[in-house]
């Protein structure tokens, strides 16, 4: 959908800058009768204040509605189908890392997280900082959490404590997801207020978008992605990099369907093949449980895994309030033994002369046990919203990472390139250092050192300035025999980089084998089950 639908304004008319400045109006009625208003402009050096200018409210409003779809659909609530994130979300992780809240480092209080990420880069409610680092840090809502929280982040039947109480540093997965954006691997734009500069997007060394889903309503549109399971969506994402031609049905036999964090068993597979085909499609999820002996003398019914984003407490309450309202039968009690050690687990019991599976049936028609679940995988693809299937979106994380790697291989040529250029100028000034301290010592000022140098040696003027602004003691101390292996080294890895550079397989290849790194570092077993 273009965003232009939302409004009889032509797309061209919406402004290239996400962040916008809101202005008063005052509504009147002119004396045509249409409707009219005063606007506030801010006046320029020497001019008095608060200037007042009339204008037409109709289109204002147009003006000013079209902006506010703009600002929520690209800047707020669409994930980026490259790395699988909203801006809070990409903002949270960055700052994180510029905080230097690593894996190996302490956590640190939730608080000072959003105040950093507020202050620095989003300038919205510290509420909504807040709800969207506890969400990453969920393990039963993320497939691969990517912050370490600890504290109290909430169940699915109650909030977390507030952010003073809790605290938070960066999962090992996140790495994988802001390393390397120090690399020139993707592209940085100045924040809010134009102070610092943010990464529009992360370099993000798996398909994030598909492992972790994602949630937003917009102006005009919405997304909802279920998670999937990591060894799966790398398994397809290889098979498509070594097949571009593959079909959705070749992608199917290893993606078979999501893979949500809570487990429970999937129904309805023509949903899952719209999904995946569309990009839109729903299907249906029902909770795992085990019909036996609860008690010495009763038969009934342990709930072991809900569908996504279903507590026990809902579930405990729908049937109660149930079996209270006589609208089912033969259940004698409920009892919920869930806790944060052993999981989920509700046991309820079945009264004698009632078969358990004839009231768990009945429990799938009336209670949350069976819930649906529905597929709009709307993301933003080169700036623009767009509905994507599973081909899709693979596809641009594919050609993303491509990308990332062939600017980190650019990135770290140039950096070897120039290593190289002034560990040759040392092995030049090595031979003679006696010469070198001689010329300096003799110099009266640096730029008569640095022309002696470059005459004595035949060095260049980038070299020259190297080695008279290297401290003498270490000049003195520097080993042959080392720096003629750290050029080997540096000539082996710009050979290899080079190579990598010139060949598009190569570069393919390369993003396949870090695909594999990571999944044989994170992937775990499948959750939930295909009935």
């Amino acid at each position: 959908m273009d965003v232009s639908q939302l409004s009889g304004l032509d797309r061209a008319s919406i402004p290239s800058n996400p962040h916008f400045t809101w202005q008063n109006h005052a509504m009147a009625k002119s004396d045509s009768g249409k409707s009219s208003g005063k606007r506030i402009v801010a006046a320029k050096p020497g001019e008095f204040p608060g200037k007042i200018v009339d204008i037409d409210v109709s289109s204002e409003m147009s003006d000013s509605f079209l902006e506010y779809a703009y600002s929520v659909i690209y800047s707020r609530a669409l994930p980026d189908a490259r790395d699988g994130l909203k801006p809070v979300h990409r903002r949270i992780l960055h700052q994180m890392s510029e905080m230097g809240l690593r894996p190996d480092k302490g956590h640190v209080k939730s608080a000072r997280v959003v105040g950093e990420v507020m202050g620095k880069l989003h300038p919205h409610g510290d509420g909504a900082i807040y709800d969207a680092l506890v969400r990453m840090a969920q393990n039963f809502s993320m497939r691969l959490p990517l912050v370490d929280g600890h504290g109290n982040f909430g169940s699915l039947d109650a909030g977390p404590a507030a952010m003073r109480y809790t605290e938070a540093r960066l999962a090992s997965a996140a790495l994988m997801m802001v390393e390397e954006a120090d690399e020139d691997t993707v592209d940085f734009g100045a924040n809010y207020d134009g102070q610092i500069l943010e990464p529009l997007v992360l370099p993000a060394a798996f398909p994030n978008l598909l492992v972790n889903g994602a949630t937003g309503i917009a102006v005009g549109m919405a997304t909802n992605m279920a998670p999937h399971n990591l060894g799966e969506v790398i398994q397809a994402t290889k098979h498509l990099i070594e097949n571009p031609s593959a079909t959705l049905k070749q992608l199917m036999k290893i993606i078979p369907a999501p893979d949500f964090p809570t487990g429970g068993s999937l129904i309805g597979k023509e949903g899952i093949l719209e999904a995946y085909q569309s990009g839109k499609g729903a299907f249906k999820v029902r909770a795992k449980v085990e019909i036996g002996k609860v008690s010495a003398r009763k038969s009934g019914i342990t709930i072991t895994e809900l569908p996504f984003n279903i507590g026990p407490e809902k579930v405990v309450e729908r049937i109660s309030e149930l079996v209270k309202s006589k609208k089912i039968q033969g259940i004698s009690d409920i009892i919920d033994l869930t806790d944060g050690q052993s999981g989920t687990k509700v046991v309820v019991e079945v009264k004698n002369g009632f078969e358990p599976e004839a009231v768990l049936e009945n429990l799938y028609k009336l209670t949350p046990l069976e819930d649906a679940f529905s597929i709009n995988a709307v993301a933003l693809v080169n700036g623009k919203p767009k509905t994507l299937g599973l081909k899709e979106l693979l596809q641009v994380f594919i050609d993303h990472r491509i990308q990332v790697v062939t600017r980190r291989s650019n990135f770290r040529k140039a950096k070897a390139t120039a290593r190289l250029n002034l560990v040759e100028g040392l092995l030049k000034a090595i031979i003679d250092i006696d010469k070198v301290v001689k010329i300096i010592r003799g110099s009266d000022d640096a730029n008569e050192a640095k022309e002696a140098l470059m005459k004595s040696f035949k060095l260049s003027e980038e070299q020259a300035t190297y080695i008279l602004d290297m401290p003498l003691r270490r000049l003195t101390k520097m080993s042959k025999i080392e720096l003629d292996a750290e050029a080997k080294e540096l000539k082996s890895t710009i050979s290899k980089l080079t190579a990598l550079l010139k060949s598009e397989e190569a570069l393919r290849n390369q993003v396949s084998d870090e695909l594999s790194e990571v999944s044989a570092k994170y992937a775990t077993a499948r959750r939930t089950l295909i009935a």
